[in-house]
């Protein structure tokens, strides 16, 4: 999931979950689409799918397609297993596992019955004062968000009442003037996609149509590239929409997997062919890019120029559009090469670019994601990277796992190892056990050659300081105590917490395609640290500053992601 992860991600997150059950459903879905299959179509009760009176499908098509993009037909191919065969659980770790889950369901648990107490179908619950919070279009953000966490919980009971609840949110109106098309994708879209997929009630499948025809609107433009931040009145009013001129990457393309599926599921192509187009111009642009391979953080949807801009990473603003593209490929059961073809051609430039090895105390053998700007100087193109880290970058090691298992790549998986290290490193090396938001590091001289130097640290962090003097070990001593930096960062510029999913996501991906025990104690660690540190005395806030030593200061927020991704 960009700061929805940010400006909250992607998140669809419940797609993490439900990775390995599309190895298995994706035959199923593909039969289907087919027209020459003999495979039976669900029935769906009158109106799930098919229903005119709808309010966002009695509005005019002001540019309606001329060749619609079917969605694949044929077999699937036969993909690789993803995860590790384990052997028989032993009697100790299957009590040690059973005792871990039962807590975090009790943290989740209690958590949901606050929010049910104080703030039930409002987006969000302020976990310190208790209030309610409208923050993603007043729809209940958390209530849709948290389905499928309640499934995969056994909370039968709270799950049928917050589906009867979820089946009467108004999609007519919202608590936003701007809407942004991203968010409403992964949280809402992908919420009610996830919780039909496992629990088979049509009711979300219903629910999941009606906001994937709202958001089928915002791709009502003369290009059919999609308003990403959107005048939801004016929509609603039946105004006529171009597309803008900038708009980030990550929430331009980030629609896919939800679009895709639910056309799967209902048989419509219009939700794939709206994502289709957009795929086809980064495929045509991926290599004509400032950095080739890869595409900037800003783009211009309305001239369909997704290559001019001189900003590239796998962080903020950009994320889920290649955390999507290996998911897509098995999603798609291999019948679209071309979600392999990008995702190898964007992994070569960041394996070489993007990735970086920072030199701590302990030389550990850690990367870590950074961003890099082009430079033209005189006609010459040069780089110029930022060592920077985030936490939300941390889904790369998820991403580079899975993408290193489905398309035999084993340079891949050693490098998800060391992304994921990297992550649990900065979880460790805080002294409250968080990994802060966003961060600078020192870089070793080269991947291989990475001996600690103290005083070359130092001088990195007067550098970062934009200190005038390099060789004032003093001044970098002042700096920091003063900042709190342990050793190895140079700069932390966001100290905060925000419950985010990212790191212990890519903890449970790479733990179920390795099978490492390490990683068990390291995610365990993680929930400990997180929960011990945001609790209130009703649910969990996040932390404004990670770097202190005990009780560190909360913010009155829980994002939906906290209850909707992080405990699942």
């Amino acid at each position: 999931m960009i700061v929805r992860r940010r400006f909250s991600f992607p998140i669809l997150i419940a797609a993490i979950l439900l990775l390995f059950y599309y190895f298995s459903a994706t035959q199923y879905v593909y039969r289907l689409a087919s027209s020459g299959s003999t495979a039976r179509k669900p029935h769906f009760n009158a109106g799930v799918i098919d229903d005119e009176h709808y309010f966002w499908r009695k509005l005019p098509t002001h540019y309606p397609v001329q060749d619609m993009r079917p969605l694949p037909t044929g077999l699937p191919r036969k993909l690789p297993k993803i995860q590790k065969v384990f052997e028989e659980e032993s009697e100790k770790d299957a009590a040690t596992r059973r005792q871990r889950q039962e807590t975090v369901k009790k943290a989740f648990a209690r958590c949901w019955e606050s929010y049910k107490a104080k703030a039930f179908a409002s987006d969000e619950l302020a976990p310190i004062s208790g209030e309610s919070k409208e923050t993603f279009g007043g729809w209940g953000a958390t209530l849709v968000d948290s389905l499928d966490t309640l499934w995969i919980m056994s909370m039968r009971e709270e799950f049928e009442e917050a589906v009867a609840a979820a089946v009467n949110i108004d999609f007519r109106t919202s608590s936003l003037d701007s809407v942004s098309a991203f968010e409403t994708t992964i949280r809402y879209l992908g919420g009610f996609l996830s919780a039909y997929d496992l629990s088979g009630d049509q009711r979300l499948l219903r629910k999941a149509r009606e906001v994937g025809d709202m958001l089928y609107k915002a791709f009502d433009t003369p290009n059919r590239m999609p308003l990403t931040r959107w005048d939801f009145d004016y929509a609603a009013q039946e105004g006529q929409q171009i597309a803008p001129k900038r708009a980030l990457l990550a929430e331009v393309g980030s629609f896919c997997m939800e679009f895709t599926r639910l056309s799967a599921i209902t048989g419509d192509p219009k939700w794939f062919d709206a994502t289709e187009r957009i795929r086809e111009v980064f495929e045509q642009q991926q290599k004509t890019s400032q950095l080739p391979g890869m595409w900037p953080f800003t783009l211009n949807p309305r001239e369909e120029r997704f290559d001019s801009d001189n900003t590239f990473g796998l962080g903020a603003l950009a994320d889920s559009t290649y955390e999507y593209l290996p998911k897509m490929h098995a999603l798609m059961g291999g019948l679209l090469p071309s979600y392999q073809t990008m995702y190898e051609e964007a992994m070569k430039t960041a394996l070489k670019y993007i990735f970086y090895r920072p030199m701590v105390p302990d030389t550990a053998d850690i990367l870590i994601s950074g961003t890099l700007h082009t430079k033209n100087e005189e006609g010459k193109m040069s780089l110029d990277f930022e060592h920077e880290g985030q936490h939300l970058v941390c889904y790369a090691g998820g991403m580079l796992a899975v993408g290193g298992k489905l398309f035999g790549k084993p340079e891949h998986l050693e490098a998800a190892r060391k992304l994921v290290d990297g992550c649990i490193w900065t979880y460790k090396a805080m002294p409250l056990g968080i990994m802060p938001e966003t961060f600078f590091m020192a870089p070793c001289k080269s991947q291989t050659e990475c001996e600690w130097d103290e005083t070359v640290w130092k001088r990195a962090v007067l550098y970062q300081a934009g200190a005038p003097d390099l060789t004032d070990m003093a001044h970098a001593d002042r700096i920091i105590s003063k900042f709190r930096l342990p050793k190895g960062f140079t700069k932390i510029n966001e100290a905060g917490y925000l419950l985010r999913p990212e790191a212990i996501e890519s903890v449970f991906i790479l733990y179920r395609i390795t099978g490492r025990g390490d990683l068990l104690e390291s995610a365990w660690a993680m929930f400990e640290a997180i929960q011990e540190n945001t609790k209130t005395p009703l649910a969990n806030a996040a932390l404004s500053d990670v770097t202190v030593d005990s009780n560190p200061p909360k913010d009155d927020s829980m994002e939906s992601f906290w209850m909707g991704e992080t405990l699942k």
